[in-house]
């Protein structure tokens, strides 16, 4: 059964606010979410070249639109990368893209897939979850708004990163499974 856009927006949503907000995972996931700064856009591009293209104008739409009204981007694909190791790799075409719309500085891309792992950490730890969404997705996050969030925490991007690991690992797996859980 193929997954509607509707199912596809609804599980991310869930996701953003019962873990992102929920958990407190990104300091200014809130107030941009409340204010319907957030854009959610699902990719139904069948190829990687149609997703880059796709890309290219959510970039363009983020950076010619003010922040009051898209502060943020999820581009999200539910099939297009199975697969976390290619989806990964893919970050490098992502970051090659940035760098051709002379975004460095302006824009970051953080990335999200529901099988994320760091490297070096072992594959059942829960740490793993700040970077686990329901689907792939690319976060397309203005810069100074990211600036404004760490400042707003203290102005320590690792201690929010500390605080977030800590917080999944008292959750555990099967508290991040219930969480997520449909209502």
């Amino acid at each position: 059964m193929e997954l509607t856009d509707e199912q596809v927006l609804a599980d991310t949503r869930r996701w953003i606010e019962k873990a992102v907000i929920g958990l407190n995972l990104c300091p200014f996931a809130r107030s941009v979410y409340v204010k319907n700064q957030v854009r959610i856009v699902v990719s139904r591009a069948r190829h990687l070249d149609a997703f880059l293209d796709e890309l290219d104008r959510e970039l363009d739409l983020l950076v010619n639109t003010p922040a009051d009204e898209i502060d943020t981007t999820l581009l999200v694909h539910p099939t297009l990368f199975p697969d976390f190791e290619v989806f990964n790799d893919f970050m490098n075409v992502v970051d090659d893209v940035v760098a051709e719309h002379e975004l460095e500085g302006v824009v970051q891309v953080a990335n999200f897939h529901p099988q994320f792992l760091f490297e070096g950490e072992a594959a059942d730890d829960p740490s793993h979850f700040t970077n686990r969404a329901p689907y792939p997705t690319l976060h397309l996050l203005r810069e100074d708004s990211v600036e404004r969030a760490v400042a707003s925490e203290g102005g320590d991007a690792e201690k929010i990163v500390e605080r977030n690991i800590a917080t999944l690992r008292t959750l555990g797996a099967e508290g991040w499974k219930a969480l997520l859980s449909k209502p």
